[in-house]
């Protein structure tokens, strides 16, 4: 399956928190809520089934640590970004930023 953009609000942010460091699902929804000053929630489900979506489309890979080879001794799936994955969050975010340089160009907005 190819990757395409734009993405949604949810798997920008995903990926935007994978690309800082290797999570696990836990930890990754709080900090999706946390850097978006809880504009966007995860429930386990959304969570859990954009990150299987995500895997297949070979943007993010799984880790059985915390890709510092320790382990949470509970045998916790950790995700972390793919060379592709990489390359998709930086084509989305160069394209939010030419949307938002042509919205910023449009005297009635008032920028």
């Amino acid at each position: 399956m190819k990757p395409t953009i734009p993405l949604s609000p949810k798997v920008l942010h995903i990926l935007l928190a994978l690309a800082q460091e290797p999570m696990n699902g836990y930890r990754l929804g709080l900090h999706v809520e946390e850097s978006t000053g809880g504009a966007i929630r995860l429930s386990p489900g959304t969570l859990y089934e954009n990150l299987h979506r995500l895997a297949q489309r070979g943007l993010i890979g799984e880790l059985t640590d915390g890709g510092d080879g320790r382990t949470d001794g509970r045998g916790q799936r950790f995700y972390t970004l793919t060379g592709t994955g990489l390359e998709v969050l930086k084509a989305e975010v160069d394209r939010l930023g030419r949307d938002l340089a042509r919205a910023r160009s449009i005297p009635a907005l008032g920028f």
